[in-house]
């Protein structure tokens, strides 16, 4: 009985200590970059909600120099979470967890300038005009770079024929200005505040800048699925008129959170599930934050979805309970069985003292046959003390568990019927002359009179 009560509290102290250890919170590692960028600030937000929620996951942000230096950290195992651009060389060991914001490719040419003296080349209104020109990218990440070099591909401009130059965003306002190139590509969200800075800085002497529209975007989708066909809806950028005056063809891409493959199902779930229960929250402050959304969980998906993204996008998070009840119910079959075992065994080596106390039960059913037909008081009383001992002796079995209470209830019927017969016999005894009961004695022990 012992064994058996120490065994459930040792499962329930083994499922109590697991119960701590799965659910005490996990701190997370996450590379995003570069600094000062809005998808640092919206990481920061969310490591701040994280902690003011006492969730079970937390962040540490791990700040690089942008989404190439993010996802070579994951790659390399230094994080655990990554901000990394989707049509960028994404890690063999990334697997998608949310879309952070989707970027549109804005590809604009500045009004002509207008003045004394100066001319202007023939005017651009389509892609393939670009040949031979100056484009400027604003950003210095290469992604973009290769970004432009994958749209005058598709319209048959050769990308060597074409100068390149790359301004970083701080610096890319002035460089508009002063006319350093004759068109322009940014990559960011529709609303993004860098690209209308520089589209506005590309406004002079009362002109528009012309939007040129990617017409193959969904032929550019095919060949390279990390992009997606999409549209800038006019007036995106602002002004009066509209800038766009109507609605304009584009490509664009994701900017993911990626989980480092082989991190724990569980906590992704839970991170994935702390995340969009957030999101509502930083909206006020964070409008980017509205964009976040589920990963592709379908199989051909450009990133794969880490299964406990998965598990949470389609109502399958496992519990406390669902991921454990397997171990528990093993853990009680086995206690069952250890139980079974130990009683068995207790059993067995109590044997002797079992079979013991069983011949000294037939004693006491021999002694109450003598005791109904003794002549000798002295017998009586000699059979008793015996009977006395055999009480002890029985007592003693049923406190060690040798015999059950079944037993002892038969034990104690046979003692009963054993002290009447005794006590009916000195009754008896005393109430024959004394010569009868030493002839009767003779006659038992001699066989005559």
């Amino acid at each position: 009985m012992f064994v058996i009560l120490a065994g459930i509290l040792a499962i329930i102290g083994a499922v109590a200590g697991a119960y701590y250890f799965a659910m005490r919170p996990v701190t997370l590692r996450i590379a995003v970059g570069p600094a000062n960028s809005d998808d640092l600030k919206v990481v920061q937000a969310l490591t701040q909600a994280f902690a003011q929620k006492h969730g079970y996951v937390r962040l540490r942000p791990i700040q690089t120099d942008g989404a190439t230096e993010s996802a070579k950290a994951l790659e390399n195992g230094s994080v655990d979470l990554a901000i990394i651009r989707g049509d960028l060389d994404v890690p063999k060991n990334a697997q998608a967890v949310a879309t952070l914001r989707k970027n549109v490719a804005v590809l604009w040419v500045p009004p002509p300038a207008k003045g004394k003296g100066k001319k202007s080349g023939p005017k651009i209104t389509k892609i393939s005009q670009l040949a031979g020109r100056k484009i400027g990218v604003v950003g210095r990440t290469p992604a973009n770079v290769n970004l432009l070099k994958v749209i005058l591909q598709q319209y048959g401009v050769d990308p060597a024929k074409v100068e390149i130059v790359q301004f970083p965003a701080s610096e890319a306002v002035d460089a508009i200005r002063n006319q350093k190139a004759d068109a322009y590509l940014a990559a960011g969200p529709v609303n993004s505040k860098i690209t209308t800075d520089a589209i506005n800085a590309s406004m002079r002497d009362g002109g528009t800048p012309t939007f040129l529209g990617i017409d193959t975007a969904e032929a550019i989708a095919q060949n390279h699925p990390m992009y997606e066909a999409s549209e800038i809806p006019a007036g995106a950028f602002g002004g009066s008129p509209d800038r766009p005056d109507d609605e304009v063809k584009t490509i664009s891409f994701s900017h993911h959170i990626v989980a480092r493959k082989g991190l724990s199902e569980t906590t992704v779930a839970a991170f994935t599930r702390q995340l969009f229960a957030i999101r509502q929250q930083l909206m006020a402050e964070f409008p980017l934050a509205a964009k976040i959304e589920t990963p592709d969980t379908d199989k051909d998906a450009a990133i794969p979805v880490h299964p406990g993204a998965a598990a949470f996008v389609d109502g399958e998070e496992k519990t406390f309970l669902d991921r454990y009840s397997d171990y528990i119910w093993w853990s009680l079959m086995a206690l069952s069985a250890m139980g079974s075992a130990g009683a068995w065994f207790a059993g067995y080596l109590k044997k002797d003292q079992r079979n013991n106390n069983t011949h000294l039960r037939e004693r006491l059913l021999d002694m109450l046959a003598t005791a109904r037909r003794s002549d000798s008081t002295e017998e009586l009383d000699q059979m008793q003390a015996e009977a006395d001992n055999i009480m002890r002796d029985t007592l003693q079995c049923f406190d060690n568990g040798a015999i059950e209470e079944g037993a002892l209830t038969a034990f104690n019927i046979v003692l009963d019927q054993f002290h009447n017969a005794v006590a009916d016999r000195k009754a008896v005894l005393a109430s024959m002359p004394q010569s009868l009961q030493r002839a009767g004695a003779q006659f038992r022990a001699t066989g005559t009179l």
